[in-house]
């Protein structure tokens, strides 16, 4: 065991300094932990948990094991469990998972500052935040069973074995199962603290890496998963808001009388950007919704129009002021005096809605007193894991239960906790009725929270012997790091790098969404190597064959793909391939394969190929079906959708004007290679979706040698560069 293990009480033994907590069985441990010096504290921690701990084993040998994350169709709930159990030895067969409580002191994963912990399914970082967190903890469950048998039989530790949630001592040819064991559980004086070293190595898995069926599926195909939008409370009640289409504007509503007489309507709740109005059921409070008369102010928003404002852009673009450094690699004003050719283009893309399958919703139950409360929601979680409703209500974070659901789709939207903090306005002033708050889906789009739009300048200068000597990309939008995020060039020897960006503002409401910048920084800079290698008269495989040659594992991506795709090899009549590399956590390359109606303007994806390095992979099967759903969704982003902005207003509705990827527009196939790696996992989520827009446009490019510089590449947009 660890030479460095530290003597933990038990009074602290539900926090060890790898932020594990323990709490094996109802017999055995708790007792224990109940004699303690601090009872009371022990005993309301408890109280309040029920169950704090990632583990539970019943006496006939259940297991009960508990995730931290958000389940958003990502895998989670199998993926961290699996982890646990992996090192815990445990039977997989008798593994049942549950949501954790919601409370960042014990369960919370690796943050992003040293030390620090999160509970925030964001960024594609779950696996990653907490893969040591997790297989540490079912180590030390593992050792309190080895250390329950060896003293049950008065062995020592050290001639134990486990397998398969049995422990063995192979001398006596004895052996029990962890649920025999729960009657004798102990808790040891000193409780390891692994490194990782001392945890298995990947030659050793049992669990990880094989082909484990999700844990979640059978009840979302049976119908019997549990979404927040399917909680149902006795004497529950029914909020909706009307937000306008102008982002920030302020209302002020002129027939208050008339819809508080409407039948079933409780209460009219006003907002500073909206009108809230509670009622017995959702229909009689969409009824009355839409009988509200508004007066709206004007706002930041007014008189905002995203599509002529890219003249704004370039105008901005053409100022001398430097904006925000991002990255700053060499000299890149020494490389543009130096250079034998420089090439400049500006890439564009639109504003581009979430558009989730579950409307955003959550149902909060405060008690009579208005001293605790109860919160029913599908969330990603955040900072706060208690999403605002403590201040809302003026008490302590421990007075707030967050019953976690599954999410039907994040992307992203669902890391913010503004829909949850309305349902909290709503439910303090209808406490102790409980109240659920539902957003339609034109609320959502209207009133949405996009990813931005932005103007990407590149400016790129080859040396005397041709090579790409410097990259400059200056990116001008709103948001900051929503789309400065993804610019810099680290798997790519290029030695002189500079990227900025440069603020505008307009009012519109903005926020993550899947890949963040890297959606549209990577379309411009894999786009504009394209373009490069055409002008040069170079194969753009080769071109990044030469960039790569310092970054071993990016190069492995490349020509995996290669291979897959039989990249030299001659494509039918009236079709091309394009490729595009990708870093965002996980590395891949991908290649398309398009075809194009001339008549209509249409693209069509026929195949999609990549290759995918994530380190140590968790759950082959979901880690392909991950690439697949963030091609897809690529693929609908690229082609079809936009978000408009007219004199402040969102244009669309819903989805017969904010226009999907249907099923007919799917490739005929997706074929995925992961790279064998025993590195530590990165994330899976945020590498596929911001490698289609370059690979469509390289494969537009091969295909026409015309270019596609602005997302989304709509037929009209396609026939527009076609006859230009």
């Amino acid at each position: 065991m660890s030479t460095t293990s530290k003597l933990v009480n038990r009074r602290e033994f539900l926090k060890s300094s790898s932020g594990v907590a323990l709490f094996i069985g109802v017999s055995g441990i708790l007792p224990q932990l109940i004699s303690c010096a601090d009872t009371n504290a022990v005993a309301e921690q408890l109280e309040k948990h029920q169950l704090t701990a990632w583990v539970q084993i019943t006496e006939d040998g259940e297991i009960t094991i508990y995730n931290p994350a958000a389940e958003m169709g990502q895998g989670s709930m199998t993926s961290l469990p699996l982890l646990f159990a992996e090192e815990m030895d445990a039977d997989w067969s008798k593994v049942h998972v549950e949501f954790s409580p919601q409370e960042t002191e014990i369960y919370g994963g690796k943050g992003w500052a040293p030390g620090s912990k999160l509970m925030f399914t964001v960024g594609s970082r779950t696996t990653n935040s907490y893969y040591e967190t997790m297989r540490k903890a079912g180590a030390q469950a593992r050792y309190v069973l080895l250390h329950s048998a060896a003293a049950h039989w008065g062995v020592p530790v050290s001639e134990l074995t486990t397998g398969d949630s049995f422990v063995f001592h192979e001398s006596s040819d004895k052996k029990i199962s962890y649920g025999e064991l729960v009657p004798y559980l102990t808790m040891p004086e000193e409780l390891p603290d692994f490194t990782v070293e001392q945890l298995k190595q990947p030659k050793d898995f049992r669990l990880i890496g094989k082909d484990i069926p999700r844990t979640e599926i059978p009840a979302k195909v049976d119908g019997s998963a549990q979404f927040a939008i399917d909680i149902r409370l006795p004497e529950m009640v029914y909020g909706v808001l009307e937000r306008g289409k102008l982002h920030g504007a302020r209302p002020t509503l002129r027939n208050e009388e008339e819809i508080l007489a409407q039948e079933g309507v409780l209460k009219i709740v006003p907002f500073d950007y909206a009108i809230g109005v509670v009622a017995m059921t959702l229909e009689q409070a969409l009824k009355a919704k839409s009988l509200l008369q508004i007066d709206w102010s004007d706002s930041d928003a007014s008189g905002f129009n995203s599509q002529e404002v890219y003249e704004d852009y370039e105008r901005i673009a053409a100022q001398g002021k430097t904006g925000k450094v991002v990255t700053k690699i060499g000299n890149m004003d020494t490389a543009l005096r130096n250079t034998s050719k420089t090439y400049t283009a500006d890439f564009k893309n639109d504003y581009v809605y979430h558009a989730q399958l579950e409307p955003l919703n959550a149902v909060i139950r405060v008690t009579e007193d208005l001293q605790s409360a109860e919160v029913w929601v599908g969330s990603q979680q955040g900072a706060d894991t208690k999403l605002g409703v403590p201040n809302i209500l003026g008490i302590s974070p421990d007075k707030v239960n967050v019953h976690l659901q599954y999410l039907g789709g994040g992307f992203g939207r669902r890391s913010m906790s503004d829909f949850v903090a309305e349902c909290a306005v709503l439910a303090k002033e209808m406490a102790p009725l409980a109240v659920k708050l539902i957003w339609t889906r034109e609320d959502d789009l209207r009133y949405g929270t996009f990813r931005p739009i932005s103007l990407q300048r590149l400016n790129v200068c080859l040396d005397k012997s041709g090579e790409i000597n410097g990259f400059s990309h200056m990116v001008i939008g709103d948001g900051g790091n929503l789309v400065a995020s993804g610019v810099h060039n680290s798997h790519y020897n290029i030695p002189n790098q500079f990227a900025e960006w440069r603020e505008t503002r307009h009012g519109v409401r903005l926020k993550h969404w899947r890949a963040v910048g890297h959606g549209p920084n990577k379309f411009a800079i894999e786009s504009m190597l394209d373009e490069i290698a055409l002008d040069q008269g170079t194969d753009p495989v080769a071109l990044r064959r030469k960039l790569m040659a310092d970054s071993p594992r990016a190069l492995a991506t490349l020509e995996n793909v290669v291979e897959m795709s039989d990249w030299s090899a001659p494509t039918a009549a009236g079709r091309a391939k394009g490729i595009s590399f990708v870093e965002h956590g996980s590395l891949g390359t991908g290649v398309c394969e398009i075809s194009v109606d001339r008549t209509t303007g249409k693209i069509k994806v026929n195949r999609f190929w990549i290759a995918l390095d994530a380190g140590v992979i968790v759950q082959p099967d979901n880690v392909k079906a991950q690439m697949e759903g963030g091609i897809i969704m690529g693929m609908s982003s690229v082609l079809y959708e936009q978000v408009t902005v007219v004199n402040g207003e969102v244009q669309q509705s819903n989805f017969h004007d904010y226009s999907l990827l249907r099923m007919q527009d799917v490739p005929d196939s997706i074929e995925t290679k992961l790279i064998a790696s025993s590195e530590t996992p990165q994330g899976v989520g945020e590498t596929a979706t911001p490698m289609v827009a370059g690979a469509i446009a390289n494969a537009f490019l091969k295909l026409t040698g015309k270019k596609l510089r602005h997302l989304p590449f709509t037929p009209e947009r396609v026939l527009e560069v076609l006859n230009s």
